[in-house]
């Protein structure tokens, strides 16, 4: 009974903060059909390129350099230990594939760092792209 009650106000302020949030940041910033899907599937609640929300910044997701494929499956499987400091995002399963790899792409796109920091073969094998791009 204790855990239920515990989701209910957790998941009571995330929604007033969401609220709160979207009143406040601008969605000028995002492409039109980016900003479709967006709202279809209520990414935009806690989202934005550029700006954090109640979740990180698409910008910052970027940074991780996470693949399509990565992105899409942190869309229906998030996890949470990959964000610290932010409250746990609801697994979206309701998003189609398709759909979800249009958003992994652009959120993709968002990433502003340069091509250099990426080293031949550094990806392979250890998996240890992913440690050193959580640096940035």
């Amino acid at each position: 009974m204790k855990k239920i009650v515990g989701i209910f106000f957790a998941s009571a302020a995330l929604a007033v903060a969401s609220f709160d949030a979207n009143a406040q940041a601008p969605t000028s910033d995002i492409p039109a059909d980016m900003n479709a899907l967006m709202s279809k599937y209520t990414c935009i609640a806690c989202h934005r390129p550029n700006q954090r929300l109640v979740g990180p910044a698409y910008s910052d997701v970027a940074k991780k350099k996470y693949s399509t494929e990565e992105i899409v499956n942190l869309i229906y499987n998030p996890i949470p230990a990959h964000w610290p400091g932010y409250p746990p995002m609801a697994p979206m399963k309701q998003v189609p594939k398709e759909d979800a790899v249009k958003l992994a792409v652009w959120i993709n796109s968002l990433d502003s760092t340069p091509a250099p920091g990426k080293k031949a073969g550094s990806s392979k094998g250890k998996g240890k792209s992913k440690s050193k791009s959580s640096k940035a």
